[in-house]
């Protein structure tokens, strides 16, 4: 899609593409509503912008269309909504051995557990090791140290997910 294609979507459709960016209803509903954007970085731009200022419910909507790093099952019930942009984004999960996935399975447990929502991270690029220590660095903070990580780490993925969709035009 080009940056023009966004701009003419009919509602409805750029509602669909701006979802698979991001789950939180809010956001979603303030991209379309700032269209036309005159550039790509315009359009990254009020991306960043829109996500601002958005309540602690809005940013929990965002995070429940993501499974949980590591977890098939998650990932199979979870992307079916985002899965055309979100595509690849835990590929290096799969190459890693049972006790990396097991720690990393106990952190998402221990995290959900003290924090009330699952750990958010860019995956992008990561191991699921290294996936695995940055949840143990992240553990011991406390919720609201937390909420505003998991925002910035939703901020980079559907950042990426924007590029992507502008990139497979």
């Amino acid at each position: 899609m080009i940056l023009e294609d966004l701009n003419q979507l009919p509602e409805k459709d750029a509602h669909h593409m701006f979802m698979q960016c991001c789950t939180s209803s809010a956001w979603v509903t303030r991209m379309v509503e700032a269209r036309p954007f005159a550039s790509h970085e315009a359009l990254t731009q009020a991306a960043d912008e829109a996500w601002k200022g958005l309540t602690e419910q809005d940013y929990f909507e965002a995070f429940e269309g993501h499974p949980k790093i590591g977890d098939v099952s998650s990932l199979r019930a979870k992307y079916a909504n985002t899965k055309e942009l979100a595509g690849n984004e835990q590929g290096l999960v799969k190459e890693a051995n049972d006790e990396v996935l097991e720690v990393l399975s106990q952190g998402n447990a221990d995290y959900e557990e003290k924090f009330g929502f699952i750990f958010i991270i860019c995956a992008t690029g990561k191991s699921a090791k290294e996936m695995s220590d940055l949840l143990q660095a992240r553990l011991p903070n406390n919720r609201e140290q937390e909420i505003v990580n998991a925002a910035e780490e939703q901020r980079k993925i559907f950042q990426l997910r924007i590029n992507k969709a502008l990139a497979e035009g």
